[in-house]
């Protein structure tokens, strides 16, 4: 008869505590998958809007402001001197080390015109590439021409204006191609036209009153981006719009944290188990311990037995936890991401790192149960007989 088969009659032997040994062990990797699993996926899903949150770099005029305010009352502010930014200037912006990372360069004119007795803010822009600047945007119609205008929701209600309508602003004739959906920002209040034309209505050719930058990708160095383009364009001030994007590396990094804690109080936890379990096995089988030891069987076969049932024990339980963790994490994420479709690939480096894991767990946890069980003595064992 061989360990391995002494080790499968025991397992079978004793059925109920292999199955709690088992079962200690495969909730623990399996919560561990799921913690694991779940938190890639938000860093993915987090990643993945970061490159559609559109313009995270706004440059503008360098404006010298002094500030009217006290004791909470602000009364706005004074402007000293304001430096134009030049559409010419922006050429520059393609030779800053990072300008591969740039996704969207869209430059904005902007300026007050009065349409229907009534004042509102028009700005110009590219709208080739508003799809990256503005993924959010949708309209009701289509995106105008070139003697066309996209009208915000606030202010179409404001002007009582359809798609289809005709207006006239500063002289000149447009179409109103598209009403944009409320977005609830300040897009809602503006009407939007071609660049070029806003500069012609205003009478601002070559001028620009902002640019927005798209470069927000998970590997771009966006605060780097900010201090070469300030370099290239010192007449403007280029600032990073990262709020929320670090607001939600800072909540998944947290959840990291949780996790990793949470983790180690699994293991720990899922270690004693595994050894309270097997020292009451050990004792359990102390006479026939003493049988093997007293017909020739040494410490070390002693030993190698228990640390194989240990090992088999574990192996299966990572394997087992690794796929009923990717179930759980599987079906998590369908219930809280229920209104679009999720794609959770396997990961065989996890898989392997769970059954490493569980391994870890059982060999170690094994250890000192062998140990002891090494250590009776045959004639002691055999007394109880």
């Amino acid at each position: 008869m061989t360990l391995i088969d002494i080790v499968f009659q025991n397992l079978i032997r004793r059925k109920a505590r292999a199955i709690f040994v088992l079962l200690g062990l495969v909730i623990s990797i399996a919560t561990v998958v799921t913690l694991i699993s779940y938190t890639r996926f938000m860093t993915s899903d987090v990643s993945e809007k970061m490159d559609t949150y559109g313009a995270n770099i706004l440059i503008t005029p360098q404006t010298d402001i002094l500030s009217l305010s006290y004791g909470g009352v602000s009364l706005g502010g004074v402007s000293y001197a304001v430096h134009e930014l030049n559409e010419e200037d922006l050429i520059r912006i393609s030779s800053i080390p990072d300008a591969s990372s740039i996704a969207a360069l869209g430059p904005v004119t902007m300026g007050a015109v009065e349409i229907n007795g009534k004042v509102l803010l028009m700005a110009g822009m590219d709208f080739s590439v508003s799809r990256v600047l503005k993924p959010w945007w949708v309209i009701d119609g289509s995106m105008p021409e070139e003697n066309g205008a996209l009208i915000g929701s606030d202010a179409a209600a404001l002007l009582s204006l359809n798609a289809n309508d005709r207006i006239m602003v500063n002289g000149r004739e447009l179409l109103v191609a598209g009403i944009l959906k409320p977005t609830g920002s300040q897009d809602d209040q503006l009407m939007f036209v071609h660049l070029n034309t806003a500069q012609n209505i205003l009478s601002k050719q070559g001028s620009i009153s902002m640019v927005e930058v798209a470069a927000l990708c998970n590997a771009c160095p966006v605060n780097d981006m900010v201090k070469q383009i300030s370099v290239v364009l010192p007449g403007a001030k280029v600032t990073a719009i990262q709020q929320v994007v670090k607001t939600r590396h800072e909540a998944i990094s947290q959840f990291k944290s949780f996790s990793l804690v949470v983790s180690g109080v699994i293991v720990l936890v899922a270690g004693l188990v595994v050894v309270v379990t097997m020292m009451s096995s050990v004792r359990e089988r102390t006479l026939e311990i003493g049988i093997l030891r007293a017909i020739g069987f040494r410490r070390s076969h002693i030993i190698r037995i228990v640390m194989i049932e240990a090992l088999l024990l574990s192996v299966l339980a990572g394997i087992i936890g690794y796929i009923t963790g990717f179930g759980a994490t599987h079906l998590t994420l369908i219930y809280l991401e229920h209104e679009r479709s999720i794609l959770l690939n396997i990961d065989p480096f996890l898989a392997f790192a769970a059954v490493a894991l569980a391994t870890t767990i059982g060999l170690v946890a094994g250890i000192y149960p062998s140990l002891q069980a090494a250590q009776l003595d045959p004639n002691e064992a055999l007394r109880s007989l």
